[in-house]
């Protein structure tokens, strides 16, 4: 029988009613609520109560820190109300309230269940193991091996978000999240021509890019030049066969092909010491807007069996 699916953004909401084959039979999206957590659960019950002679399960993704094994969320993103809460359990009460009915829910962090599609049907179904990097409002992903999504013992493995970019200084400002995510690149075109960061978009950016303007050039080379520098590093720890991009501007062909030279220019460094480097396969995810909702799915099959 078919799923609801929801993938939980900062800003929107995005459901979709899913068969067995990942296939999307109906879709839809509303603002996400920001208020508390009772108006956040009673907006998912109601697109239940729509849906709920067509579907026999919930799948979620949700940003944060999140033991999918049993659907308790431990660090909530954005979603600040959700923190240390047992979301699957108090979803499925309150659909038991509202309507009689016992239903199954499962929930898995965003940036694994992108990882967990391409996994299942996306660029990654080849290999046994390969990472995923979503560049978004920061850095999301999740890391495939053997065929598995790797979790870590508190489910924090692929928040690549915390990773320094330079160990001599410490603090947020040095992480991923803030140098080198989609965000960092729009951002830090706009100081570098005194404009407000939240006035620049993806497409202005690469406007400007293609157009060749020196300023937003300069700043497009320094974030993937550390997107370069990452892939890199994994590579060292995990030796992924292929890594993949993701998000909005993983579409810009011209964004894939820089990350491409500049993590060759790594290991062009290390060849030429005599200790050249096996190096993956960087790609583009197959799937973007969809993926959260095709790898939420995923999680459910694996929770529950199916």
């Amino acid at each position: 029988m078919n799923k609801l699916v929801f993938d939980v953004g900062g800003t929107a909401i995005k459901y979709a009613i899913m068969n067995e084959k990942a296939e999307i039979e109906e879709k839809g999206n509303f603002p996400t609520p920001m208020i508390d957590q009772p108006t956040f659960i009673d907006s998912l019950v109601d697109i239940y109560e729509k849906y709920m002679d067509q579907v026999d399960g919930i799948a979620m993704s949700l940003p944060g820190r999140i033991n999918s094994d049993i659907g308790y969320v431990h660090t909530p993103g954005a979603l600040i109300y959700n923190n240390e809460t047992h979301l699957s359990h108090r979803i499925a009460g309150q659909i038991k309230n509202r309507t009689g009915r016992e239903i199954r829910i499962s929930i898995e962090n965003d940036g694994k269940a992108a990882a967990l599609a391409e996994a299942w049907k996306g660029n990654l179904a080849d290999v046994d193991d390969g990472v995923v990097i979503v560049l978004g409002t920061g850095i999301g992903g999740g890391i495939i091996h053997d065929k598995k999504i790797l979790k870590g013992k508190d489910f924090f493995a692929g928040e690549f978000s915390f990773i320094m970019t330079d160990l001599r200084l410490k603090g947020m400002g040095n992480a991923f999240a803030n140098v080198s995510s989609a965000h960092a690149l729009t951002s830090g075109v706009a100081r570098k021509k005194g404009l407000d960061p939240e006035s620049v978009d993806g497409f202005q950016t690469f406007e400007w890019i293609q157009n060749g303007d020196e300023e937003a050039i300069e700043v497009f080379e320094e974030v993937c030049n550390a997107i370069g520098g990452l892939i890199y590093n994994l590579t060292a720890t995990l030796n992924p066969e292929k890594i993949l991009i993701g998000g909005g501007i993983s579409k810009q062909p011209i964004v894939v092909e820089r990350i491409r030279e500049k993590a060759d220019e790594y290991f062009d460094q290390i060849k030429k010491i005599g200790m050249e480097m096996p190096r993956p396969k960087i790609d583009v995810c197959r799937f973007n807007n969809d993926s959260n909702l095709i790898g939420a799915l995923y999680n459910y099959n694996l929770v529950y069996g199916e």
